[in-house]
């Protein structure tokens, strides 16, 4: 099995590595499931705190699109966010370059971010006729703001590293060793302490969505994925041309 996340320990810090540069670390089932994989073995082995980053120029460029359109693959890419997100400690996305899709879901899912000069974060699902869940909207919309999670979804807008930060969807500008260095002060808090408050934030603010109380929203979401222009936007990436979306 072809490793595709790198694991490095820096005292009680587990960095955890996006490893796939030559296709700009773009998730497929099986980096997904990796990541999930090394996030839960790190916290097992008595990790304090987690640092997210990718390697090469790139954090992650979203899904890679040869694995996108599966059921398969969205179930990977849901478990591994919300592996990330439910962690007991704090975790720390180094956003060295762009995150673009799948890319700023796993930051967002992350607690904190750190964005280096070249970051970049979008969701341009509406350029290519897929849909990122509810639990997506609602989070990127708590850290970034109402205003412009609209930009970034409807109008598919980009966010560079420093609109990040002035919008609070990033922490702080700054490097990999910024965000290490960051991580290295948070192992000293109450451990305890910190999963309390992080579970109260999660659930306070962010209750679990319920496929049944909430099957409107989900009705939608799964509406685009059997859209005709979901086979629209596959059809125009195979046939590489601008796809010609009808709202069907």
């Amino acid at each position: 099995m072809t490793q595709l996340v790198d694991v490095s320990w820096h005292e009680r810090v587990a960095l955890l590595t996006l490893n796939r540069p030559d296709k700009r670390n773009a998730l497929t089932i099986e980096l997904c499931e990796q990541l999930r994989d090394a996030a839960r073995a790190a916290l097992i082995a008595g990790a304090r705190a987690l640092v997210l980053t990718g390697e090469g120029s790139s954090f992650c460029s979203g899904a890679d699109l040869d694995s996108v359109y599966t059921a398969e693959f969205r179930e990977a890419l849901y478990e591994m966010l919300h592996t990330v997100v439910d962690a007991p400690v704090t975790v720390i996305a180094a956003v060295n370059g762009p995150a673009i899709g799948a890319g700023t879901q796993v930051a967002i899912a992350a607690d904190l971010r750190v964005a280096a000069p070249g970051a970049v974060f979008a969701v341009p699902t509406a350029r290519i006729g897929l849909a990122v869940d509810p639990w997506t909207i609602r989070r990127l919309a708590l850290l970034a703001g109402n205003g412009v999670a609209r930009r970034m979804l409807l109008a598919c807008e980009q966010l560079s590293a420093s609109e990040a930060v002035a919008g609070g969807l990033a922490d702080r500008a700054g490097t990999l060793a910024d965000a290490l260095d960051w991580a290295a002060g948070l192992t000293e808090l109450a451990p305890l302490t910190v999963a309390y408050s992080k579970q109260v934030l999660n659930q306070v603010f962010e209750p679990e969505l319920d496929p049944l109380a909430d099957k409107e929203l989900f009705d939608a979401f799964e509406g685009c994925w059997a859209s005709e222009d979901f086979a629209e936007g596959r059809l125009a990436r195979e046939e590489k041309r601008p796809p010609r979306f009808q709202g069907h």
